[in-house]
């Protein structure tokens, strides 16, 4: 008779209260065995990235046990962490941007004083094992934020540990770059290995894993085998209530035309890019990793100095620069929030009127504080931003929270065309909900959007229209209602279907 496999790693009601009286954590059971894949759930602030700090040792829990094969251990640093064996990758990735990326993957890591030859022969077998290819050489600062994420995890690979902690590792990666790091964690399972795979994405969470662990407010609401739970009841879990959309119209077709790009285009970058965006329209940008869809909204936006082409708002030609963009009703939400979104160390209130100072200032010269606190408020309450005080700093907010202050910005100017990269990246369920909605209501307000979003259940749901994009160049267009996740991956692989413009909507 086989008994059951001693876990690797137990956490016994851990418990975390900070100085400040905040209980992020409550008494948390978590059993990860060996061979297995163990998700981790759970609303922005839920105690996630506590529970992931306490394991590394980054921070010391308040109250309950850690079991590392078996026995208490207590971590006092991150090092003691890491030669028992647990790697974790974060979601915000301390790479280095001026190293290469073979030296980030084997940062840290002890060899010979001169090892290249033997670190390039390295990653390059770490780069076969996942299916993902990048140039050994080519410094980390030059990447895009989704290959940054594909460093990490292959930085968390070469480790060789027997517990690798991902905190995110998919939230910017379109499907078959996703299904590479699920194929890299199955082959990690397969070899004895755990994950503990921290994710917002549910349908990813119930196709890869063996059991999950719900976090809600500090305490966990569910721990179940996998197979035990569906799609709905995690939605609640994570929420604390049923998760309802409201129905979005389609965009009319007759619209007004708000936005015409012609022929914009830079080298290395972009081919020559023609669209063009109505009134209420949401259309949507499908493509892998590296296919252009962010350079093309920053060339929009006129963060691209090397762009050339037109973009016209309304008929009239906007300059190339991004305060002219903002000037004209051209609002951009980038990608990487934390590094060009927003001033973590300035409160709310001044992150949220930051780009319509003039508006809030007399003679368009003297702030009026109170004017930015009243709008400030507004967007606050609009948007459900959860926060202490206008007075918070913003850094101290939630993904999620974080990511509707960026939205928030945009709600205080005359926005005509919303440019949205990956606006619902790294947050939880019903946070998406939230800002999904609010995309929809911009939509029926009038507002002109451009969507780029990796996951294209989003696209198909949201957008009208969807425009595949491949090394840079628009290769298809769909109407969301006739084509479908298969065909809009085959394209930006390269299926030779043509552009085939559809007959509404233009």
């Amino acid at each position: 008779m086989s008994s059951t496999p001693q876990p690797l790693l137990s956490l016994e009601r851990l418990g975390k209260i900070y100085p400040n009286g905040t209980a992020a954590l409550r008494g948390v059971d978590l059993s990860v065995g060996p061979g297995t894949v163990h998700g981790l759930l759970g609303a922005n602030g839920a105690g996630k990235s506590t529970l992931i700090r306490i394991l590394c040792g980054a921070t010391p829990a308040t109250t309950g046990t850690i079991r590392w094969r078996g026995a208490a251990v207590l971590w006092p640093h991150p090092a003691r962490a890491r030669a028992a064996g647990i790697a974790t990758l974060h979601q915000q990735i301390p790479l280095v941007g001026a190293l290469s990326v073979r030296e980030n993957v084997f940062l840290g890591q002890r060899g010979y004083w001169r090892r290249g030859r033997e670190e390039r022969w390295r990653l390059s077998r770490l780069m076969d094992s996942i299916g993902y290819h990048l140039p050994a050489e080519a410094p980390v600062a030059a990447l895009a934020i989704g290959e940054r994420q594909m460093v990490g995890i292959l930085q968390a690979l070469a480790a060789d540990a027997q517990l690798i902690v991902m905190d995110e590792p998919t939230a910017s990666l379109a499907a078959p770059e996703r299904q590479l790091v699920h194929r890299a964690i199955r082959r990690l399972a397969a070899e004895g290995r755990a994950v503990l795979f921290v994710t917002h994405f549910l349908d990813e969470a119930l196709a890869l894993t063996d059991a999950l662990t719900v976090l809600r407010d500090g305490a966990a609401v569910i721990s179940a085998e996998t197979a035990a739970v569906d799609e709905a009841a995690l939605a609640a879990a994570i929420a604390g209530r049923p998760i309802h959309r409201t129905a979005r119209a389609a965009a009319r077709a007759g619209a007004e035309v708000v936005a015409e790009i012609d022929g914009l285009r830079s080298r290395g970058h972009l081919a020559p890019c023609t669209l063009r965006v109505r009134a209420g329209e949401v259309l949507g940008i499908a493509g892998f990793l590296g296919s252009g869809r962010s350079e093309l909204l920053h060339a929009i936006f006129g963060a691209d100095r090397a762009a050339r082409g037109a973009v016209r708002l309304l008929g009239r030609t906007v300059p190339r620069s991004p305060g002219a963009s903002v000037r004209a009703g051209i609002a951009l939400v980038p990608e990487d929030r934390a590094a060009q979104a927003l001033v973590p160390g300035l409160p709310l209130w001044q992150n949220i009127t930051l780009a319509h100072l003039a508006r809030f200032s007399r003679w368009g010269v003297f702030p009026q504080g109170q004017l930015e606190r009243e709008a400030a408020a507004g967007a606050v309450r609009r948007l459900l931003i959860k926060a202490r005080a206008l007075d918070a700093p913003v850094g101290e907010l939630s993904g999620g929270n974080a990511q509707k202050v960026s939205i928030a910005r945009w709600l205080c100017g005359p926005t005509r065309l919303l440019l949205l990269d990956e606006p619902t990246a790294g947050i939880d369920v019903g946070a998406k909900a939230e800002i999904l909605d609010q995309v929809r209501a911009l939509a029926a307000s009038g507002v002109a959007v451009i969507l780029v979003d990796s996951e294209l259940k989003v696209l198909l749901e949201e957008a009208d229209r969807i425009l595949v994009m491949r090394e840079g160049a628009i290769v298809a267009e769909r109407l969301a209602a006739q084509t479908d996740e298969a065909e809009l991956i085959r394209l930006a692989a390269g299926a030779a279907a043509g552009l085939r413009r559809p007959e509404t909507l233009q």
